[in-house]
């Protein structure tokens, strides 16, 4: 079968996704001053590591208002990575009295993607951003976001935090960072097993998280206030890390997990036969075929960055059709990251029980699957190849559940766009149901259930359903620039704007407060968004339902309301139902 994946709609996803780049902000005092008095009128702040020297920011509001930003950009939380700690756990820098670090632009990010000159395999930064003007005897709660890019691609600095923070009605402070993605970070397999280096990319994120913990509060954050963040693969990581060291005190007090859960997409173990295939495919792009075993780790170490970026990069593109992506998370065992299946660590109750905000978006599948399939036996294909463990007789349920819309024309996954193949809409949906939207409802459903018990930890779920391009609808990503208020859509529509706002504040008010209802602000008169209740009663808020102005049309829809959590609610059933065969 050839597979054509949906270019156009990739391409807009990963277009909103960076725009987050460039800056719309003045810069006041600019970093990379060599000068002896670079820390003259610069904010400072003096850490383990020496003294971090960030620069200001000014964000315009309005016509009469403007925020300024302290930012700390590119700061290390940990030693480099290359060389003999190329796939290694982090290692913690030492401690310096005299050591001043410039944090006035962005540093290297971890070697993914285009090379464009500002990766690095010392990539291990982070970047603060916190209003200048603040009660300086007041601890402000933290968000740290962790981004997303299939464990394969991203970086720290690819979504405004900065927009989210200065636009927030509460003071807060804003942290991202980067982590090792691709082979670099999850170079899993038997082999890397018994050498001890599985799911480093999840331990630089600790790692960050710890870095957090510890110095957070020399830059005025509350180390007991923090809200881990992500979305796509940085929703999985939330997810993961919420279950990591359940009996410890959790290093995050409340999670904000987008398009995404510790269940998505399966999570298998390091042995998997997909994994051991995928290590030797990365073996043999580096003429690696047959090295004695105790050679492996120290040629790998000696190759040059580029080698490993590229052997990488070609290994995902051979298995990115079918959508069976390598270098993934993995259940790594007793004293892992992750181990055992996150299943069955939401059907013990072992995780951290904290409040969640949690959602999907409509059409979280347009980027991904293919847009030219036109016959049933196609669709089918597809998911067998995809996921082996399902048998002859799920394949049969999942045709029903999924009626052909060929050969059932009141199916109401009937494809009417010319350019789209017959079986689009329908594979487009089940796959957004398989890795994304089914999952998020498991977060909420068994968060719910345990939250009945414990009052302070509520579960909120949403589903974004603006239209943002005619064939991607609702895709992946696309609501992203709605929750840190970005000027790319609040100059879209004055609906936009409002939707945009309204998701802002109910966002940062759960971080600020832990309840997206409690800060008012100027999008005051919004709907109150109840908490989700568990066994078939709960409700979301439904984002922008019917809107399609970005997508160029006029409809403006509905801004925000609630509604039953009951839309696809058969197929996500379907598919909870073979999570747990994935992961038994």
């Amino acid at each position: 079968m050839t597979l054509v994946t949906k270019q156009t709609c990739r391409g807009l996803r990963l277009a909103k996704s960076t725009f987050g780049t460039i800056r719309s902000f003045i810069y006041l005092k600019k970093g990379k001053d060599s000068s002896p008095n670079m820390k003259n009128n610069r904010p400072t702040v003096t850490v383990r590591q020496g003294t971090i020297i960030g620069i200001e920011v000014k964000v315009q509001i309005d016509a009469s208002l403007d925020v300024i930003l302290e930012e700390f950009l590119g700061v290390p939380f940990a030693l480099s990575t290359t060389g003999e700690r190329r796939f290694s756990p982090p290692v913690p820098l030492p401690a310096s009295e005299e050591n001043e670090f410039d944090a006035g632009s962005w540093g290297p990010r971890c070697p993914s993607g285009e090379d464009d000159g500002t990766s690095s395999e010392d990539c291990l930064n982070l970047n603060i951003f916190r209003p200048k003007l603040r009660d300086a005897h007041k601890k402000l709660p933290v968000l740290v976001y962790v981004h997303g890019g299939s464990f394969n691609f991203g970086s720290g600095n690819a979504r405004q935090i900065d927009d989210l923070v200065a636009w927030s009605e509460k003071p807060m402070i804003g942290i991202s960072f980067n982590y090792r993605v691709g082979a670099f970070g999850f170079l899993n397999s038997r082999f890397m097993a018994s050498k001890g280096l599985l799911n480093v990319g999840l331990k630089d994120q600790e790692f960050a998280l710890r870095w957090v913990k510890e110095n957070i509060e020399a830059f005025g954050g509350d180390s007991g206030d923090v809200t881990f963040m992500g979305s796509s693969a940085g929703a999985h990581s939330v997810g993961h890390h919420l279950m990591h060291n359940p009996d410890e005190p959790p290093l995050f007090h409340k999670a904000i997990i987008e398009s995404g859960a510790t269940t998505a997409r399966a999570v298998y173990p390091y042995d998997n036969a997909l994994h051991e295939e995928q290590f030797q495919d990365f073996l043999s792009h580096l003429n690696l075929q047959k090295p004695p075993e105790d050679q492996i780790i120290p040629t790998l170490r000696l190759l040059p960055t580029s080698r490993i970026k590229t052997a990488s990069e070609a290994v995902f593109d051979k298995y990115s059709l079918s959508i069976r992506w390598p270098f993934q998370p993995v259940i790594d065992g007793p004293g892992g990251m992750i181990p055992k299946a996150p299943i069955h660590a939401w059907r013990s109750g072992n995780y951290h029980k904290i409040p969640i905000l949690t959602g999907f978006n409509t059409n979280e599948g347009a980027s991904f699957v293919p847009w030219s399939l036109a016959t049933t036996a196609q669709f089918t294909s597809f998911f067998r190849t995809m996921l082996p463990g399902l048998s002859e007789e799920d394949l049969m349920e999942l045709d029903k559940v999924y009626p052909d819309p060929v050969s059932h024309p009141a199916s109401k996954y009937v494809e009417h766009r010319r350019n789209l193949g017959k079986q689009y809409k329908r594979v487009e949906q089940a796959y957004a149901h398989f890795a994304y939207i089914a999952p998020v409802r498991q977060t909420a459903q068994y968060a719910a259930a345990a939250a009945v018990e414990e009052e302070e930890m509520p579960v909120y779920l949403y589903h974004f359903a603006v239209d943002c391009s005619v064939d991607g609808g609702a895709d992946h990503g696309t609501h992203s620039s709605f929750v840190t208020y970005a000027r790319q859509v609040r100059t879209v529509s004055p609906t936009i704007n409002e939707i945009a706002g309204t998701m802002h504040a109910y966002w940062t008010s759960f971080v600020t407060t832990g309840d997206p209802n409690a800060v008012k602000g100027r999008w005051g008169t919004r709907p109150e968004w109840p908490r989700y209740v568990a066994g078939g009663k709960g409700k979301k808020m439904l984002f922008g339902d019917g809107n399609d102005e970005v997508a160029g049309l006029r409809n403006k829809g509905i801004v925000a309301q609630v509604v039953d959590d009951v839309w696809a609610k058969e197929e996500c059933e379907y598919w909870w139902e073979r999570t747990k065969k994935f992961e038994s």
